[in-house]
């Protein structure tokens, strides 16, 4: 169930569009990488996501296209600065982040799914979640409490 989403920041300085798979996990297709990251969309707890309330799905690199010019886009790193997470500079909107880490397959974006202009209440609402307790370091298990995330 693999769908072409558009998406943009508040303005629309900002556009991308990317191919994720939203649906509920009965009727997902095959992921095109190995692990979690690929099955499902994630909220986090950690410092980062809590604020900005970020929302994300992992979409491999050959998956994802920038419409409008990367360079539009200012950057924000932290901790090991691995991954660029990408905002507008004209409205402050966290559109997309990019890594590459060999855990996960190399290359690969992540987009903030609040970010989607082309999806649907429904699709939002049987998304799948996982969610990470990076608050603690441990991204491999949810905390104790989600119903605030």
């Amino acid at each position: 169930m693999k769908k072409l989403y558009s998406g943009s920041c508040h303005c629309g300085s900002l556009r991308f569009r990317a191919s994720l798979d939203l649906a509920p996990p009965a009727d997902r297709s095959p992921p095109s990488r190995e692990g979690i990251w690929w099955t499902t969309s994630f909220r986090c707890n950690c410092s980062y996501c809590s604020k900005t309330r970020y929302w994300k799905a992992f979409v491999p690199a050959g998956d994802f296209e920038w419409i409008s010019k990367r360079e539009d886009a200012a950057n924000y790193q932290f901790a090991a600065c691995e991954i660029d997470h990408y905002f507008c500079k004209t409205c402050g909107v966290q559109a997309v982040a990019r890594s590459s880490l060999e855990q996960l397959g190399g290359e690969f974006y992540c987009v903030n799914i609040a970010c989607l202009d082309n999806v649907s209440d429904t699709e939002l609402a049987n998304a799948p979640i996982a969610y990470e307790d990076g608050r603690e370091d441990a991204w491999n298990r949810a905390p104790r409490e989600t119903r605030h995330m």
